[in-house]
């Protein structure tokens, strides 16, 4: 329990600088008119009863929350889980056109290939939940040829901007499980959902 809080630390500072922002010009006195957000708490124990909820599926993608950050933008945190396949049954390469995704390695391991070109294309459907409550707009592929291959373990953070092929050609481990960081500048993903 220690280490995810640890690792939710690690990757809550990654996050940090992954979400883009502009900084105003420097002042003498702070300015009283910028926007004052609201800290939005997901805890390890959410985190961990959304893991243990899922860890029966072969695949499953599952937001926890959606948060509309100042109204400027949204971020979704969510569990992923990816059992191990092979053949027919290995996952297909997919990307979003308006999403970025923030990986952050829970347990398992294995190799997710990024950039490339996805195999055979085909738009996932408007009315999915994966385009309706997770990625927006995506497409999906067969497979990604080219791209980059990286090995992932508990620990590892990955950052895959919009307009990226992504999936995993290998998982080592019986399953991987990732938290998921969604930055959502085009307030695609509803806002205020949670997960029941």
């Amino acid at each position: 329990m220690q280490r995810v809080v640890l690792s939710f630390l690690a990757f809550a500072f990654v996050l940090a600088i992954a979400i883009p922002t502009s900084l105003p010009e420097q002042t003498a006195s702070p300015a009283p008119h910028l926007p004052r957000g609201t800290a939005t708490d997901v805890s390890s124990a959410e985190v961990q009863a959304m893991v243990q909820k899922t860890e029966a599926d072969r695949v499953s993608d599952q937001a926890i929350r959606v948060v509309s950050v100042n109204g400027e933008y949204n971020v979704s945190i969510g569990v992923v889980h990816r059992a191990k396949t092979s053949g027919k049954d290995a996952p297909s390469g997919i990307e979003h056109s308006q999403i970025t995704e923030v990986y952050h390695v829970i347990e398992g391991n294995g190799t997710l290939v990024t950039g490339g070109t996805l195999e055979n294309p085909r738009e996932v459907p408007a009315e999915s939940p994966v385009v309706k409550v997770l990625n927006g707009p995506s497409t999906g592929g067969t497979a990604i040829q080219g791209g980059v291959s990286r090995k992932l373990a508990p620990g590892d953070v990955v950052i895959i901007p919009p307009n990226t092929p992504h999936w995993f050609s290998e998982i080592v481990t019986d399953q991987i499980v990732y938290l998921v960081v969604r930055v959502d500048p085009h307030k695609i993903l509803p806002a205020g959902y949670t997960a029941k």
